[in-house]
């Protein structure tokens, strides 16, 4: 049951990847298994019996061997198969021929495969990441999109990936992704290297994405005092004290976070005018 839970499920418009998956599980735990699927077992001994054709059972050690491995090629293909499949393919007597059935079946032709290229470009494309998605998340989704592109022969220049990942990230990333798109290295540097050195910066942008939730959340407070009867504030005095002290330490820190903010927008654009000391 462990085994059989491990086995690479079959996805729609997934076939290579899920070829790839299933011959490197099916290698790992007995490479024996794979050439049986590959290459076919030993042809099986049929005899006619009374005008019908009849399979030989094995008799020899060898045949016998040869007869399991067969039949746990077979089990594991069809293990790697949704239930809704099952009954299309069980029929199928050699594992060789199964897996040339599934192809045949979920490969697709030329024009499906097409279609699958320009979803995964479109999705590669428009991918964003929110900000409740931590870096590792961002980063495995990307992998994924890029891999299964490259299966549809889509080759991705080291560029445009890395440039597409600092695209893809939230908000809270936006004054490190500017600072490493004007990187000279960033045209080759690799995309695992890339995701290494934005991972050092990840507890400090969690620690400003927290920030900006508590102003948000002590504004909300703030405003509620403000429209509050005057017998609701003398009774809460203390509150009312607390929550305007806490409003004007924070909004420091606002006018602090626009400025940061400010300086990254103009710092992305690339005609971006230079502002002298009169404009301001």
């Amino acid at each position: 049951m462990v085994a059989a839970s491990k086995v690479p499920m079959l996805k729609p418009g997934e076939y290579e990847l899920w070829r790839i998956r299933m011959e490197q599980y099916i290698q790992m735990n007995d490479y024996s298994l794979w050439e049986v699927i590959e290459n076919g077992n030993a042809p099986l001994i049929k005899k006619v019996v009374k005008g019908f054709e009849t399979t030989i059972a094995p008799l020899t050690a060898e045949e016998k061997v040869q007869s399991r491995l067969e039949l746990k090629a077979k089990s594991t293909l069809l293990m790697g198969i949704h239930n809704e499949h099952q009954l299309k393919f069980n029929s199928i007597k050699d594992a060789k021929s199964l897996l040339q059935a599934i192809k045949k079946r979920f490969g697709g032709n030329a024009s499906t495969k097409k279609t699958q290229r320009n979803l995964l470009k479109q999705q590669y494309e428009n991918y964003t990441a929110s900000s409740s998605k931590v870096l590792d998340q961002t980063f495995d989704r990307l992998q994924k999109l890029i891999s299964q592109l490259e299966i549809h022969d889509e080759i991705i220049s080291q560029k445009d990936v890395n440039q597409e990942f600092l695209r893809s990230l939230s908000p809270e990333w936006n004054i490190h992704t500017i600072v490493w798109r004007n990187n000279p290295k960033i045209d080759t540097l690799s995309l695992d290297d890339l995701y290494n050195n934005l991972k050092i910066y990840e507890p400090e942008v969690k620690g400003t994405s927290s920030s900006i939730t508590n102003i948000q959340n002590v504004a909300i407070v703030s405003s509620n005092s403000t429209g509050s009867t005057n017998g609701v504030v003398n009774t809460a005095h203390g509150v009312t004290t607390a929550s305007t002290q806490a409003t004007a330490v924070n909004s420091t820190t606002i006018d602090n976070l626009s400025d940061v903010v400010i300086c990254a927008f103009f710092a992305s654009q690339p005609n971006s005018p230079q502002l002298n000391n009169e404009d301001l």
